[in-house]
């Protein structure tokens, strides 16, 4: 019986472990800059940045290049990544697909849903 609790146990914490490195991968893929472009909003908010850093064991994101706004409730769940963002006295919400270096996905606001896209910046 011992034997059977042992191999229980190493193998939840195995598990543990290969969740956490595999969040870690795909947070890792997504650290940078990304070019992305909203589609059906006026001219001034079709296009712009977003970047992610690691900053005290954390992922965290900012939306613009001069002025940043901070990324609120950002998660990272293998190639999901959502964000919430104060704009304009609205939030807006991001749901995002990651797929190597490319992001697709929803904003949604107060307006409605609009479709945004993004590809990852080269390393300089």
């Amino acid at each position: 019986m011992k034997k059977v609790n042992y191999l229980l146990i190493l193998l939840v914490t195995i598990s543990m472990f290969s969740v956490a490195a595999r969040k870690a991968i795909v947070a890792n893929d997504l650290l940078g800059t990304w070019k992305y472009t909203v589609t059906n909003v006026p001219p001034e908010y079709e296009t712009g940045v977003m970047t992610f850093e690691q900053k005290d064991d954390k992922t965290i994101g900012y939306l613009g290049s001069t002025e940043k706004m901070e990324m609120k409730e950002l998660t990272i769940d293998q190639s999901k990544v959502t964000f919430k963002l104060d704009f304009q006295g609205g939030l807006l919400t991001f749901t995002l697909t990651q797929d190597g270096e490319k992001l697709s996905g929803t904003i949604v606001s107060q307006d409605g849903e609009f479709p945004i896209s993004a590809v990852k910046e080269a390393k300089k």
